[in-house]
C-alpha cells in the first residue's frame, strides 16, 4: 500500500538522503551497528529500535500521516533474501 502524498520512489529517496546527510553521522556506531532506523521523510525525524515495528510504531504515535523509510544501520540493505548483508563503506 502506497502512501496518500508521496510516491514510494520519492520517499525511497527522500529517506536515503536524508539518512545520508543528516542521520548517519550521528547513529553509526558500534552500538547501533545492525539495528533498523525508521525516518520520517517529512519531517526527518527518526527512531533506532532492533525492531522495525516497533520503531515504527513510536514514530507513527508522533506523526500518524508519516511517510516512513527504513535504513539498517551499518548495513547496504534492511533484509537479506540468501541471509548475508555487506556492511557499508565508513
Amino acid at each position: 500500500m502506497g502512501h496518500p502524498r508521496i510516491t514510494s520512489k520519492e520517499i525511497d529517496r527522500r529517506g536515503k538522503a536524508i539518512y545520508e546527510q543528516r542521520i548517519r553521522p550521528q547513529v553509526e556506531t558500534e552500538a547501533n551497528t545492525g539495528k533498523l532506523v525508521i525516518i520520517d521523510v517529512e519531517t526527518g525525524d527518526y527512531e533506532i529500535d532492533t525492531d522495525g515495528l516497533a520503531a515504527s510504531d513510536r514514530l507513527l504515535a508522533r506523526h500518524p500521516d508519516a511517510a516512513l523509510y527504513g535504513q539498517r544501520i551499518g548495513y547496504d540493505a534492511v533484509y537479506s533474501f540468501d541471509g548475508v548483508l555487506t556492511r557499508t563503506k565508513q
